[in-house]
C-alpha cells in the first residue's frame, strides 16, 4: 500500500495519472452518456484527490477572469433579447437575408467575423447569439444550423487582427521580447481572411449534411396562447382606454382610488397608472392599482370599462379618453410589471356558488378580475357580484408576482401556465435604447482596454450590474436563470487539465518531440508540426495556454533550421485560433452547445474536416506573405 501511494507520488505515476485521467475524459464526452458538465467535475475532482493538483489549481478555473467575463456576457446578453433589442437588430439584419437559409448563413459568417476582428470571441459570441436566435425563429430555422458557424465564424474572425485573440497578442509579444520585430493590426489579415473564406466554402455543406436534421426534436409543436390572444379572447381590446388629464391638472390628484369609489360610481375599472419616473434606472413606472393607490400630477390611467360610461368619468373628472391602436399585434395593455392570466375554478372549490367578491383576490394577491367565461360567453358586468359557477374561468389581472403566488395557491383554482414564465418571456422594449447605450459602452471599453486602463473583465461585470439595476432584466432570479451554467462548470473545470498537461511535462514532451523530429524534412515539415503539434494541444486545453507553450517550440524549431521565426509563430496563432472539433476548445463552441442542442460528436464531425483542411491552406500560404 505504501509501496503505490509513493508510486502515484513519484513523477512516473502523477504523468500516468494524467494520461489515464485524460483519455477517460475523452471517451466520456465522445460517448455522450453523461454530461459533460458532469464529466469535466469528475476529472477535475480525480486530478484533485490523487494530489496531481493542489485545491487551489483545481479550482481556479473557477476565478479565472474569462470564466467572470463569459457569465457577465451571458446576462448583457439576456438583457439583449429580454428587452427586444435582439429583435429589432435582428430584425433589420433579416432584410437582408429574407428567409433564405443560404443567405441567412453567410450574413451570420460575416457579421460575426467582422465584429470577432475587434471583439473577444467570447464577447463577440456572448452579443449575438440572442440576436441569431431571434433571427433564426423569423426566419423559421433551426438553431442548429446558426449556432455552430456562429462560434466558428468568431475563432476565425479573431485571426483578422493582432487584438481578434489572445494567441495573436502572445506571439507578438514573445518575439518582441526576443529583440525580433512585432507583428503590425492587420499583419494577420491576409490569412484570416484566407481562413475566413475556407470556413466559408465549407462550413455550410458540412452543416447540411451533418446538422441538417438537428434540433428539429426540440423545435415547439405550437404557440402558447399568448397575452395578445387573450385580450381578442375576452374582447378587452374594446374596452380599456387610456386616459390623461386633459391640461395638466384633474380632479384626482391627490386623492386615493378608495375614497372615489370609482367602480362603484361609474361601473369602470382602473387597470393600472403609469407614470414617469426620475430615477435613472428605471424609464417608466407601472403599478397595479390598490384602494391606497394616490392619484399625483402627470399620471396615464388605464381603464376598462363600457365606452359611455369611460367618458362619463373621464368628463366629471377633467380626463381625455384616447382609443389607442394596437401596436405591433400587442393590445393597449402592456406586460411588463403587470400580467394577465386564465385561471380555471376547481369543481370542489368553496368559492362555487359564491359572489366572487368573497374571494378577496384584490386584497390576498393584488389582482383584479377583468371577466368571467362561462360556457361559451363572457360577462364583464357587476364580475365581483356574480355567483362562480363551476368551470368558470377568469381573467385575472394584476402585478406577475401576485399572479404568480395565487398560481401556488391552488387547491380551489388552477392558473393556466406558468405565470413566471410568462413574465420572463414579455419583452421589456421600453428598456431597449438603454440596453443599446449599455452594450455598445461596453463594447468601447473592451475596443480601447488597453487605452483607457480599464480591463475588458471589468467592464464586462460593470454591464452586466447595470442591466440588472435599470432593470433592463426583469429580476436578479431572471439573470441568474440567462447564464448558461453548464457551459461554464465545463470551461472553468476543464482549464485544471491544462495545468495538469503542463505541470507533468507531458504537453512539452510532446511539443519538442513531434516538432523537432520533423525539423529534418525540411521547412514546410517543421511548420506542418508547430501546426499540428499547436492544433492538437489547442484542442483539449485553453488555446491561450498553447500558445504559451508552443511559442517558445516554434522559435527552437525555426532557430534550428536557421530561418525566420515569424512565419513559425504567425502559424502558432492560427493554429491556436483555429479550433473547432471539440465543444471545450473555445469558450464560444461551449456557449453554443445548449442553444444548438449538439452533442461532443456534433463538433468532431463538422470541426475536425475544417479543422484539418484549415491547417494544410495555412501552412501552404503562411510563407507566401511571411517569407521564410
Amino acid at each position: 500500500m505504501t509501496q503505490a501511494a509513493e508510486f502515484f507520488a513519484s513523477p512516473s505515476g502523477q504523468i500516468g495519472i494524467v494520461v489515464a485521467v485524460f483519455a477517460l475524459t475523452i471517451v466520456a464526452f465522445i460517448a455522450d452518456k453523461v454530461r459533460s458538465d458532469i464529466v469535466a467535475l469528475s476529472s477535475m475532482a480525480l486530478l484533485l484527490v490523487t494530489n496531481v493538483l493542489t485545491p487551489s489549481e483545481a479550482l481556479a478555473g473557477f476565478s479565472n477572469s474569462a470564466v467572470v467575463m463569459m457569465i457577465g456576457l451571458f446576462i448583457v446578453g439576456g438583457a439583449v433579447f429580454q428587452t427586444g433589442l435582439a429583435k429589432i437588430i435582428s430584425g433589420r439584419l433579416l432584410k437582408l437575408a429574407g428567409t433564405s437559409e443560404v443567405k441567412l448563413f453567410f450574413l451570420v459568417m460575416i457579421v460575426t467575423s467582422v465584429v470577432a476582428a475587434f471583439v473577444s470571441n467570447t464577447g463577440t459570441v456572448a452579443l449575438l447569439l440572442p440576436i441569431i436566435l431571434a433571427m433564426a425563429k423569423s426566419a423559421g430555422t433551426s438553431p442548429s444550423k446558426l449556432m455552430m458557424p456562429l462560434a466558428f465564424a468568431s475563432s476565425m474572425g479573431g485571426i483578422l487582427t493582432l487584438i481578434g485573440t489572445p494567441p495573436n497578442l502572445i506571439v507578438d509579444g514573445y518575439l518582441r521580447d526576443n529583440g525580433k520585430p512585432g507583428f503590425s493590426f492587420f499583419d494577420f489579415l491576409p490569412i484570416g481572411l484566407i481562413c475566413l473564406g475556407v470556413g466559408l466554402l465549407l462550413l455550410y455543406p458540412l452543416c447540411k449534411f451533418f446538422l441538417g436534421k438537428k434540433g428539429k426534436e426540440h423545435e415547439e409543436n405550437g404557440e402558447e396562447q399568448s397575452l395578445a390572444s387573450l385580450l381578442h379572447e375576452y374582447h378587452i381590446n374594446d374596452l380599456v382606454f387610456r386616459l390623461q388629464a386633459k391640461e395638466g391638472t384633474t380632479a384626482l390628484e391627490g386623492r386615493t382610488v378608495g375614497e372615489l369609489d370609482i367602480r362603484h360610481q361609474y361601473g369602470v375599472t382602473i387597470l393600472e397608472v403609469r407614470r414617469s419616473n426620475r430615477s435613472v434606472f428605471s424609464t417608466v413606472i407601472q403599478e397595479s392599482v390598490t384602494t391606497d393607490t394616490l392619484f399625483q400630477h402627470g399620471d396615464t390611467i388605464y381603464v376598462l370599462g363600457d365606452p359611455e360610461k369611460v367618458n362619463l368619468f373621464a368628463a366629471d373628472h377633467s380626463l381625455s379618453v384616447f382609443e389607442d391602436e394596437e401596436r405591433d399585434g400587442k393590445g393597449k395593455l402592456d406586460f411588463y410589471e403587470i400580467g394577465l392570466a386564465e385561471v380555471l375554478v376547481s369543481p370542489d372549490s368553496a368559492m362555487i356558488n359564491r359572489p366572487l367578491r368573497k374571494a378577496n383576490f384584490k386584497e390576498r394577491f393584488g389582482v383584479s378580475v377583468l371577466a368571467i367565461k362561462r360556457q361559451g360567453k363572457y360577462i364583464f358586468e357587476d364580475v365581483l357580484e356574480s355567483n362562480v359557477k363551476n368551470g368558470d374561468m377568469l381573467l385575472v389581472h394584476g402585478a406577475w408576482k401576485g399572479i404568480d403566488s395565487m398560481a401556488k395557491k391552488n387547491r380551489e383554482w388552477i392558473v393556466i401556465g406558468s405565470p413566471s414564465e410568462d413574465a420572463e418571456s414579455v419583452a421589456l422594449d421600453h428598456k431597449a435604447p438603454l440596453a443599446a447605450i449599455i452594450m455598445t459602452a461596453m463594447v468601447f471599453f473592451m475596443i480601447f482596454a488597453d487605452q483607457i486602463g480599464i480591463k475588458p473583465v471589468a467592464s464586462v461585470i460593470i454591464a452586466g450590474l447595470l442591466m440588472v439595476l435599470t432593470r433592463c432584466v426583469r429580476s436578479v432570479d431572471a439573470a441568474y436563470k440567462m447564464i448558461g451554467w453548464e457551459s461554464i462548470v465545463l470551461i472553468a473545470a476543464m482549464m485544471p487539465m491544462s495545468t495538469a498537461l503542463s505541470k507533468t511535462g507531458i504537453s512539452d514532451w510532446i511539443a519538442h518531440n513531434c516538432i523537432m523530429s520533423l525539423n529534418t524534412y525540411g521547412i514546410y515539415a517543421a511548420l506542418a508540426g508547430v501546426y499540428l503539434v499547436t492544433s492538437a494541444l489547442s484542442t483539449f486545453i485553453s488555446n491561450s495556454a498553447t500558445a504559451i507553450l508552443v511559442a517558445p517550440i516554434a522559435w527552437a524549431a525555426a532557430e534550428g533550421l536557421g530561418v525566420s521565426p515569424t512565419p513559425f509563430m504567425m502559424t502558432a496563432a492560427v493554429a491556436a485560433s483555429a479550433c473547432f472539433a471539440t465543444p471545450i476548445c473555445t469558450p464560444p463552441n461551449a456557449m453554443v452547445m445548449n442553444a444548438g442542442h449538439y452533442n461532443f460528436m456534433d463538433y468532431v464531425k463538422v470541426g475536425l474536416p475544417l479543422q484539418i483542411i484549415m491547417g494544410i491552406v495555412s501552412i501552404l500560404t503562411i510563407p507566401l506573405f511571411f517569407p521564410i
